[in-house]
């Protein structure tokens, strides 16, 4: 308990760190409490391609829509499969990271199937895939676990490969705790930072795919994700030369811009106080 109030007090002085907090906090608290917040459903209909005024503050779109609950309603699904993804990859990846650390010749076949995940070009598999799935968030989650968990195997395996062998674990060793009682008692709580810095990079890989997916038009149609309100404004034929895009395309792109930002600045400030080395360039 000492040890989590101390880091949130270093954590407290990092200014892009506070910046990107308060911007995932605004984003998720606008997600969670949407049906307070968004002013109308999103799938009802009001006058097609309406200015910002004030009944509409971000207009309608071409189906008279209003944007703005859109964009309130799409920080759910948007957020929901980041969050979930990066949640599931980090549980797999760091169960499979810690065993394959530990006990070396389970470690070498695992991380022999590791290298084949990441030998293999991420992004385009992962079109070619979802391109001959049927579109459903689920079929996205299932894809995204599927080549998400071995980033993260590989640096949790790394660090356990350095604690396995430390005076206190030997220690433990000598008395007779068993393997597991050692893993979970001494070895898990000094990768935990390491964990919650790879979910956040995870989320952030998630967003940016999720969102370029739904953009090409592989994702699910019935689900108001940012990519997919991104998609239907640049399938309307005048989108570029009327001011449609100042109310229709700009503010998702924003969304998603402001998002993958607070990440960045979270990760960072996190890696910052893991890593005394990174902190020491900093202060320098």
């Amino acid at each position: 308990m000492r040890r989590i109030i101390a880091f949130l007090k270093e954590y407290r002085n990092s200014m892009p760190g506070l910046m990107g907090l308060g911007i995932m906090v605004f984003f998720m608290v606008s997600a969670i409490f949407a049906p307070f917040v968004a002013p109308y459903d999103p799938h009802q209909m009001y006058k097609p391609l309406e200015h910002p005024n004030s009944d509409h503050l971000l207009g309608t779109n071409d189906i008279g829509q209003d944007i703005l609950s859109e964009l309130i309603y799409g920080s759910r699904v948007s957020l929901f499969i980041a969050f979930f993804v990066s949640a599931v990859s980090c549980i797999i990846g760091t169960a499979l990271g810690l065993l394959s650390g530990y006990y070396e010749r389970m470690g070498f076949f695992l991380m022999r199937i590791v290298d084949g995940f990441l030998a293999i070009p991420r992004l385009p598999l992962i079109i070619v895939i979802v391109a001959f799935l049927r579109p459903s968030i689920w079929n996205l989650i299932f894809i995204f676990i599927l080549f998400g968990w071995p980033f993260t195997a590989r640096i949790i395996r790394s660090e356990v490969l350095s604690l396995r062998n430390r005076p206190y674990v030997d220690a433990a060793r000598m008395l007779g705790a068993r393997d597991f009682y050692i893993l979970g008692r001494h070895i898990l709580p000094n990768v935990v930072p390491l964990i919650i810095v790879q979910l956040i990079i995870e989320a952030r890989h998630v967003i940016l795919a999720e969102s370029g997916l739904s953009f090409l038009g592989l994702g699910d149609p019935t689900a108001k994700s940012w990519g997919m309100i991104l998609h239907y404004a640049f399938e309307y034929p005048t989108i570029f030369i009327s001011e449609i895009w100042k109310w229709w395309m700009l503010p998702p792109g924003l969304c998603i811009t402001f998002t993958i930002l607070s990440l960045m600045f979270i990760s960072y400030s996190l890696e910052e106080l893991i890593n005394p080395r990174l902190r020491g360039v900093t202060r320098v």
